[in-house]
């Protein structure tokens, strides 16, 4: 099973300076880009409607720019992300 979530969902190492704050807001923002590819897919594949896309979309950026505001990261420390 593992293989298969590597596959799934992938996950790459972080490189930026090191502080809990940072490492957790790199692993959200994987987490959103993950889900706008899988939103985006199911889109195109007619799955979805565009207007539910972008919706979904709007949530999880929401939820992105929360996680930040929550983490205390200010565009000082996004430039090393």
């Amino acid at each position: 099973m593992a293989v298969d979530d590597d596959f799934l969902y992938p996950r790459s190492s972080y490189h930026g300076d090191f502080s809990p704050e940072n490492l957790i807001f790199n692993a959200n923002l994987q987490e959103f880009a993950q889900r706008v590819s899988f939103i985006s897919g199911l889109e195109t594949g007619g799955k979805i409607s565009s207007e539910e896309a972008y919706n979904e979309i709007k949530k999880l950026w929401k939820k992105l720019k929360k996680s930040k505001k929550n983490l205390g990261i200010s565009e000082e420390d996004q430039k090393s992300l």
